[in-house]
């Protein structure tokens, strides 16, 4: 990650996450429709109210919340600025692609450490905080067999259980690691492991949260915290999980960001096992039994060859496939993420147009969500 460089407009893009009400979605249109986060705090109520979906009681407490919201962002950048915390805006380019092409990313990432978040290859590994011994000896290996042959950075959340297992694991078989936690940068949750914690910030490794510090404890903030661990990823991987709990919560979101999912298999009726055949039996997951399983799925070791060449009918297409169709190689497959990010365009508008190239025979879809052209 780069250095800690605080644009003038960032004291504002801090105090508008601060406002009630202003969620990263509408956080990032209010910013879209005013030209800046500076430009939404010197806007009269009335100038709001003229935005989509911005309606009178958000208008007032944006009015309401502004000194104060002001007053406690300036607290935060005397606390990153001493505690050598970066903060990564949407708006610049040292945000995270992949989590910039999530429609409710954070519009502020806090991060410590020097892990690269854009890096080639990124998995997150999730699962339940009462892991047993299979499931740790499951992550174990395949984190191991991971590092030997693709070295992805390991993305987790530094929960007890699988989290903690994978952490452990890559800083064991020298990957980089980074704990996305559901609290401020000022502390780490649980205090048992933060001698885990600062092992991956000395090996390369990072400390990522939306949320500032002095923030309070709430089991929510963990469910807001698990879209972060999935939208950094190539893929999700979910070793060990109840029918219910934060790994589920997690797999699904990476589901509705178009991201590969994956489960491990376990016995029928082992309640450890249940949420992984729940999202295989489902299709949201790809069962997997190896690290191999992993690279197959997300087109690892799959060679970029020429594609047959067809002839181009293009008459009908509309003008986000045909923009696709310009952006996209016959020799390199491209992701989605990149896809998105050279198209300019949201993903669900992207997704749509690649079925209809694919259906159309002018791109050909590659396992983990990677993309030829095959005109």
């Amino acid at each position: 990650m780069p250095s800690n460089i605080l644009s003038s407009d960032i004291q504002y893009q801090i105090a508008l996450t601060l406002i009630p009400g202003v969620g990263c979605i509408t956080a990032k249109q209010l910013i879209a429709y005013c030209g800046s986060a500076e430009a939404v705090f010197r806007a009269t109520s009335g100038a709001l109210l003229r935005i989509p979906d911005v309606g009178p009681a958000l208008s007032s407490a944006v009015a309401s919340s502004r000194q104060a919201a002001l007053s406690r962002a300036k607290e935060e950048l005397e606390f990153v600025e001493k505690n050598g915390v970066q903060v990564l805006s949407f708006l610049d380019k040292s945000y995270p692609e992949r989590l910039r092409n999530c429609e409710d990313s954070p519009l502020i990432l806090y991060a410590k450490g020097t892990a690269n978040l854009n890096a080639p290859k990124v998995i997150s590994i999730v699962g339940t905080r009462s892991a047993t011994a299979y499931g740790r000896q499951l992550c174990e290996n395949l984190v191991r067999d991971l590092a030997s042959s693709y070295a992805p950075l390991v993305v987790s959340g530094l929960a007890f259980g699988i989290d903690v297992c994978a952490h452990r694991a890559a800083l064991k078989n020298g990957l980089a690691t980074a704990a996305v936690v559901g609290h401020g940068l000022d502390m780490v949750y649980p205090a048992q492991h933060f001698s885990v914690a600062q092992e991956m910030l000395q090996q390369g490794g990072a400390m990522l949260s939306d949320f500032t510090s002095k923030c309070q404890m709430d089991p929510s903030n963990f469910v807001r915290r698990n879209r972060i661990i999935a939208g950094l990823a190539d893929a999700t991987i979910v070793v060990e999980s109840a029918v219910k709990g934060g790994a589920l919560i997690t797999a699904n979101m990476a589901v509705d960001y178009a991201r590969d999912v994956m489960a491990f298999p376990g016995r029928v009726g082992d309640k450890a096992s249940e949420g992984c055949l729940k999202l295989v039996k489902t299709n949201k997951a790809a069962l997997i039994e190896s690290a191999a399983d992993v690279a197959y799925n997300l087109g690892w070791d799959i060679p970029r060859k020429q594609a047959v060449q067809l002839p181009l009918f293009t008459a009908e297409l509309s003008g986000c496939e045909k923009k696709l169709l310009e952006l996209l190689s016959a020799t390199e497959a491209q992701s989605i993420d990149v896809i998105c990010r050279s198209a300019g365009l949201p993903m669900p508008q992207v997704s749509a147009a690649l079925l209809s190239l694919e259906f159309s025979g002018m791109v050909k879809p590659l396992p983990g969500k990677m993309f030829l052209k095959t005109l």
